[in-house]
């Protein structure tokens, strides 16, 4: 029966009141009324964009509507293009998929002797408001006025990079492959302004959400703090993302209640903070803006001081469905192991992961390790003659296959290799480096853009950990599912992951309340059992927050205690959750 509740527009509702600027109109006409009440014949706005903001459009939006004595455009500071190139070229590489974590700052961008020029264009203005524009505006003069940040979910991001709207950071470069816009956001533009963001957060006037070309929002800075504030002492959801794949299926549909039109669905990134966004609701107005915004503010706060220790201002813990019912196998993967991720690409943790299966249909399967006797150079062989197209690669001759039933936990370590085959609907629990899978083989398909996928058998090669046979396998990473506690209705189960891996599940049955408590440490839960819970505060610390099958949610470490109880269709009925959260040390 279809899941018609699953709501893919979560929200946090701010019941203090605050104004929310709606239209262009509105947004200009605020912003000349602060610019007027300064005791300054020249007031200085800075408008921030993050790379994403359809930068001309906006642009000419505010000074046709502002009117302003001097324009400073924070691109004209920058290094010419060939110079900002040269710079990241050793982040950038030449490949198609991968690069190296930048160690740029965005003021690596700007040319001084350009700054400079701007300093003496803004001392030389007498009356009027001056008008600061672009990534970096608030470095070309500090001395601000009012500062507004232009902020942008980076899923939206993704689709104007695919449309081919927008440029990477200090390049005119939007005409090429997307996949190339999207490295180049990943390894440099997004590494090097979020740090400026999250400098610039407290002193945030305005937060600007351009999300929507067509209604752009605008709230003040004690709005937003207020937003993240409230976000941090209750449990919340972040705004899925579906997106459809070459081996997409049919249960998101039905189940997450989407547009049956579509053809399929591959991907839905439910609890990616770093990509997925969040609602504030004031009233009857939506902001939106990047869920990561929460963890830049206060990591600590979200994470947990030990887990914030260890991350920083990363959110460890990755949430995403992945559908194949009624599709095709995932590609032939393995992920790359802690050295190697750390040498090749700059990152400090790999995407160590597991399969728990949501669903299946029967003969669904996965592909976890390798058959005992396994050769190595045979195999790595006849993977590179599929590349070439001689011959498909024979997957069951050399990978392990095991059958796939609902509420199956299978464990992932790096190194290992596998998929998930077709027929199955998974939740996949994953630490949050999610691009770095070498694709071994991809069954002979084509992408969504009619070309082949990347396949990285060189670099799978050097990852794949070769005695991790059946035996090994099974011993050690199929459904490793002990009982490790039970009370009245309720029943807690631990479901890995692997010693190799940095987080823990636990899996609760219930038809009872069953108490949790964060222990100052991010809990990620998804419903995988049952029509609705409610997650409510013992000490009433904040409302009553109801969840339905297959949602996703977060409850910050500074939670502390907090409970989980069936409720409306599911009250006295089995219900059941996945938690996860990063192993103590």
């Amino acid at each position: 029966m279809p899941n018609t509740k699953f709501s893919s527009t979560p929200f946090i509702e701010i019941k203090e009141e605050f104004p929310v600027y709606q239209g262009w109109d509105s947004i200009i006409k605020q912003l000349l009324l602060d610019a007027r009440s300064v005791y300054t014949p020249t007031p200085v706005i800075a408008v921030e964009y993050y790379p994403g903001v359809l930068e001309e459009e906006v642009s000419e939006i505010l000074i046709t509507g502002i009117k302003p004595a001097l324009v400073i455009q924070a691109k004209e500071c920058m290094w010419p293009d060939y110079i900002i190139r040269a710079k990241e070229y050793k982040n950038v590489t030449d490949d198609r998929i991968f690069g190296h974590m930048t160690d740029l700052a965005l003021g690596s961008f700007f040319n001084p002797e350009l700054i400079e020029k701007a300093h003496d264009q803004i001392l030389s203005v007498k009356e009027g408001i001056i008008l600061v524009l672009g990534t970096g505006a608030a470095m070309i003069w500090p001395d601000l006025d009012f500062l507004v940040y232009a902020d942008m979910a980076r899923w939206e991001i993704q689709l104007r990079m695919r449309q081919h709207k927008v440029n990477s950071l200090g390049i005119n470069n939007k005409d090429i492959d997307w996949e190339l816009l999207y490295k180049q956001g990943y390894f440099v533009d997004w590494r090097v302004c979020d740090p400026w963001k999250k400098l610039l957060m407290p002193n945030w006037d305005y937060l600007l959400d351009t999300n929507n070309r067509q209604e752009p929002k605008m709230i003040d800075g004690t709005a937003f703090q207020t937003g993240i504030m409230t976000s941090l002492a209750r449990p919340f959801s972040v705004v899925p993302f579906f997106d459809p794949g070459p081996w997409g299926g049919q249960w998101m549909k039905e189940n997450c209640n989407l547009d049956p039109a579509k053809e399929n669905y591959a991907w839905c990134f439910n609890c990616v903070p770093e990509e997925n966004s969040v609602l504030f609701k004031f009233g009857d107005c939506f902001i939106e803006h990047p869920s990561i915004d929460i963890l830049l503010y206060d990591a600590e706060h979200l994470l947990g001081a030990d887990v914030y220790k260890r991350f920083g201002t990363e959110f460890p813990i990755r949430f995403d469905f992945l559908d194949t019912i009624g599709g095709g196998n995932l590609s032939l993967q393995v992920h790359p192991l802690k050295k190697y991720i750390r040498q090749q690409f700059g990152m400090s943790y790999t995407q160590d992961e597991s399969y728990y299966l949501m669903d299946a249909k029967p003969g669904a399967q996965v592909y976890l390790g390798l058959k005992e006797g396994v050769n190595p150079d045979e195999m790595i062989a006849d993977l590179e003659k599929a590349e070439a197209g001689e011959k498909p690669f024979d997957a069951e001759k050399h990978v392990q296959t095991w059958p796939a039933q609902k509420h199956d936990h299978f464990l992932i370590p790096a190194g290992t290799v596998h998929c998930s085959g077709k027929d199955a609907m998974v939740l996949e629990v994953s630490a949050t480096p999610y691009i770095f899978t070498f694709k071994l083989w991809d069954w002979g398909r084509l992408g969504l853009d009619g070309r082949p996928r990347p396949i990285n058998i060189k670099r799978g090669e050097k990852n794949i950990q070769w005695k991790r046979t059946t035996e090994w396998t099974r011993k050690n990473l199929v459904n490793r599912i002990k009982r490790v506690d039970e009370g009245d209705g309720w029943i807690e189960e631990r479901t890995g992951l692997h010693k190799l891996e940095f987080i823990e599940t636990r899996r609760h049955w219930f038809t009872k309340k069953v108490e949790h408590n964060t222990d100052d440490n991010v809990h990620v839960i998804c419903l995988i059992e049952g029509s609705e819970v409610v997650v409510e505060s013992p000490f009433d610390e904040f409302e009553p927050f109801v969840v339905h099958y297959a949602e996703t949610f977060i409850v910050p470490a500074m939670v502390g205690y907090y409970t989980i109880s069936p409720h409306g269709e599911s009250e006295g009925k089995r219900c059941g959750t996945l938690k996860a959260y990063v192993r103590p040390r």
